[in-house]
């Protein structure tokens, strides 16, 4: 071989591999430096140059944003925002491990991972957000409400009823502690319930509805049940007051009704 073809052959590879020390070299002090910072408890000043750093990092932030999320020496916060970051960085491809967390012992961490699927619109992940409607944290049930909801996952509308027979969607006022009545309240959370077999037109709640709706007391969520039932039925609910819109869905309720 030529000599000089050999010693060319011999200071490209040379390059070669010390092009790939250093990179390595530096995705090792990107990582180290992230780490550092995401384990501080930071003021929102902080956390909010800490996301611009990590985006313009792109790829590179990857390894310390997944040790973040999985560690639990990291202040909760930060591995909320950890999680956002993910789904920021990588997009669709980060919706796998992500969706991982939605079983993690920690609400907050399964409360990022609804959010951030939320924002990836991972329908694929509708039947995993069915599970979470019955999650033991009432916040954690009201988002994987608003995942089905935003998403439109229709599929899903019958687990959403489901939630009316849950007794943790309700609360009793004068209980004590540990003491067990009937007299239970309904919360915010049945509200959107309502609202979301409504945006979802799941048909088979039309005639429990459609029952409800003439009952005063279902009068606290009379406004949602009238405006799902519009969106249900297709038909529009006439101005006026609860006297006169409960005779028109009577007359709905008649005229479905078959013999």
């Amino acid at each position: 071989m030529n000599i000089k073809i050999l010693v060319s052959l011999l200071v490209f590879f040379s390059a070669s591999c010390f092009a790939s020390i250093d990179k390595q070299a530096s995705q090792k002090v990107i990582t180290a430096s992230l780490l550092k910072k995401f384990s501080k408890d930071s003021n929102k000043k902080e956390l909010l140059a800490l996301k611009k750093e990590v985006i313009s990092y792109r790829g590179k932030s990857v390894p310390a944003l997944v040790q973040v999320m999985k560690d639990g020496k990291y202040p909760e916060k930060n591995k909320w925002v950890a999680t956002f970051l993910l789904g920021q960085v990588m997009g669709k491809k980060s919706a796998p491990y992500i969706s991982k967390f939605l079983a993690h012992p920690s609400w907050v961490m399964r409360m990022a991972s609804l959010k951030t699927l939320l924002a990836l619109k991972g329908t694929e992940y509708k039947r995993s957000f069915s599970t979470a409607l019955k999650d033991k944290s009432f916040i954690v049930r009201s988002q994987a409400l608003d995942n089905i909801s935003k998403l439109n996952l229709t599929s899903e509308a019958p687990f959403v009823w489901q939630m009316l027979y849950d007794k943790r969607n309700y609360y009793n006022p004068k209980a004590k502690k540990g003491e067990k009545t009937a007299s239970l309240k309904r919360t915010n959370l049945i509200k959107k319930v309502i609202t979301t077999v409504g945006d979802l037109k799941f048909e088979k709640a039309k005639k429990p509805l459609l029952s409800m709706i003439q009952k005063s007391k279902y009068e606290d969520i009379f406004k949602e049940m009238d405006t799902s039932l519009e969106k249900i039925t297709g038909k529009k609910s006439p101005t006026g007051s609860v006297d006169i819109k409960k005779r028109y869905w009577s007359k709905v309720s008649l005229a479905s009704q078959t013999f």
